[in-house]
């Protein structure tokens, strides 16, 4: 049997330090900052009435233009800061009011600050394109801020009257309480198993462990937990659902996942053919694989906690902190160009936090801060494999927001069509390494769980995002009852994962996915991802040497492109319905694969 892992094993793991943002809540430059912030909008918010009174003078439109979206970067940025340094540190103490209490007050200081500036965006929607594209012209430097308008521009069919879009500016913190419900919910959950009292983070861990009554144990305590909360995670969800759709009715936008798919320039038809693609693939990849799996472990079905099993009877290997840490930077190196270096700067200073501790959130992030500061990255290390492929995934993140970086905030930000890539391109990466490096022997072993991760990366992810779907539309005609939540759940879930494997006590599994209450509508994101990467990966199979520049420079543009024109150096072409099957298609040859071993 192989003994539970605990979070004092890996007490090697890393911890933060903050102080390059503040030192402590008592930090005098947090109060500076906040007046600095004031003083920002301040001056730009002299500028209001300049822009549609410049109509008809492009030079000095242009002028405006470029003096009033400066200092709103500007102000972005130092409260940008200000919200990260709350949120990172509330996030490793989500046990601790002073920490939760400080991350609200901040949020809504900066609210009252930042809700004063709802007048620009709609003051640039309010002039005639040519208008703008004149401004630009006569002012070069305003140039620069052309993809930002663009977005800005898109939104101008849904933008409200600037009384309601202060209202909505100035209820921000109060709706986000309903998020922090929910984390500290999940912090403060407790699964019993064999005699221990396990965190969220610490008993998901036990899913991958090589002893079945391990796992069952885990899985049983979890279920339990999950119910005992079920009605107030459905009270929240259903919450969060309606305020979406109250604001959605008043911007005008037909279907919950629109304003999401605005957001990420991407046309909702696109949307829906990835995930019928998807689903469409369901019998060849996931029911398939699941069969082979519980033919493999001697099994008539898979119990919902052996989906994630190891499939050698024998613990898998475990990493300590510096073995991951040399994988992963092995793997950034494969790549070439600067990504090993920029990867090593995380390790070499302290922008981790992955030590797993009781009130520390569970998952992984990587947080951007803002594009004058560097990233950090978070997650909760046991020291398994796909502990290793995680913090390849969040490296991934955090080496694209250095790359990022030089096109500033507001231009960095990378919409989650294109927010996956790295990401997902680095846990391939590291995959390949962890696959090069295996005995034969532990091969079977390794494909089990790169299909395993492909799986929950996009067929999971696009049966969360249908759940989720059917979800908002029916809380369109009234509040779903948690009963209604557990059938649209276990409907999608158990065709996304086919015959082979009995969901018997995963009804309310659905509590503990962040994304529905934090993010509505970002879980597509993921698979989105994931199948663009595939395509990436095949382009590089056939150059590595030349694949390199143009994907450092796809990374480097941030948001400054669309994901259409930065795939075009590639010669992918996301829109033609085949590109999505290149993904599935890959997917499906590693089954092959998994089949042929025996």
């Amino acid at each position: 049997m192989n003994a539970p892992v605990k979070t004092t094993d890996f007490a090697d793991a890393p911890l933060w330090d903050l102080s390059d943002l503040y030192v402590s809540r008592e930090d005098a430059r947090i109060d500076a900052d906040l007046e600095k912030a004031r003083d920002l909008v301040g001056r730009m918010n002299a500028l209001q009435g300049r822009l549609v009174g410049q109509m008809g003078d492009a030079a000095a439109l242009g002028a405006a233009l470029d003096q009033a979206i400066d200092l709103y970067e500007q102000a972005a940025d130092v409260m940008g800061g200000l919200g990260a340094y709350a949120f990172l540190a509330a996030s490793t103490a989500r046990d601790d009011a002073a920490a939760q209490g400080f991350e609200a007050n901040v949020r809504e200081k900066m609210t009252v600050i930042a809700t004063p500036t709802v007048w620009l965006t709609l003051e640039i929607n309010q002039l005639e394109e040519a208008e703008v594209e004149a401004a630009l012209k006569a002012h070069p430097a305003a140039a620069r801020w052309t993809p930002w308008l663009r977005r800005v521009r898109a939104m101008k069919p849904h933008e409200l009257s600037e009384e309601l879009e202060t209202f909505i500016a100035e209820r921000g913190p109060i709706q986000a309480q309903w998020p922090r419900l929910f984390d500290e919910t999940l912090a403060a959950l407790r699964a019993e198993a064999g005699g221990d009292s396990l965190t969220l983070a610490e008993g998901l861990n036990r899913l991958t462990d090589a002893d079945g009554g391990t796992r069952k144990a885990a899985a049983v305590g979890l279920s339990q937990a999950f119910s005992a909360q079920a009605r107030t995670m459905a009270m929240v969800l259903n919450t969060v659902a309606a305020d979406k759709a109250l604001e959605d009715r008043r911007r005008g936008f037909a279907r919950p996942a629109d304003s999401r798919h605005l957001g990420n320039e991407v046309d909702g038809e696109s949307v829906d053919a990835m995930a019928e693609a998807v689903a469409a693939a369901y019998p060849r990849i996931s029911h398939r694989y699941y069969a082979l799996k519980a033919k493999a472990m001697g099994k008539a079905r898979l119990a919902h906690w052996d989906r994630n099993a190891p499939i050698e009877a024998t613990p898998a290997r475990r990493y300590d902190w510096k073995e991951g840490r040399e994988v992963v930077l092995a793997s950034f190196t494969d790549l070439g160009g600067d990504f090993a270096e920029r990867a090593g700067w995380f390790f070499d200073r302290p922008w981790i936090d992955a030590q797993a501790r009781a009130g520390k959130q569970s998952g992984a992030y990587a947080h951007p801060v803002t594009a004058d500061r560097h990233p950090y990255v978070f997650l909760n290390w046991m020291g398994d494999r796909r502990d290793v492929l995680t913090l390849a995934h969040e490296l991934g993140h955090g080496v694209h927001q250095t790359l990022a970086a030089g096109q500033g905030s507001l231009l960095a930000d990378t919409p989650l069509t294109l927010a996956e890539t790295a990401s997902i391109f680095a846990e391939g990466l590291t995959f390949d390494r962890l696959l090069s490096e295996a005995t034969p022997e532990d091969q079977r072993a390794l494909l089990a769980g790169r299909i395993e991760d492909g799986l929950n990366t996009v067929v999971r992810q696009i049966a969360f995002h249908r759940f989720e779907t059917r979800f908002h539309d029916e809380r369109a005609a009234g509040e779903v009852p948690v009963e209604r939540i557990r059938e649209i759940w276990m409907d999608e879930l158990t065709a996304s994962l086919g015959p082979a494997v009995d969901l018997a006590g995963y009804e309310d599994w659905w509590t503990y996915v962040g994304h529905f209450v934090h993010s509505p509508f970002y879980v597509y994101a993921y698979a989105f991802g994931d199948l663009l990467v595939a395509a990436l990966m095949e382009t590089r199979a056939k150059d590595p040497a030349g694949f390199t520049p143009l994907y450092r420079d796809l990374l480097s543009g941030g948001g400054a492109r669309t994901y259409v024109a930065a795939l075009k150096p590639f010669g992918l072409n996301p829109r033609d319905p085949a590109f999505w099957t290149i993904g599935t298609k890959r997917l499906e040859g590693l089954v092959d694969r998994f089949e042929a071993l025996g």
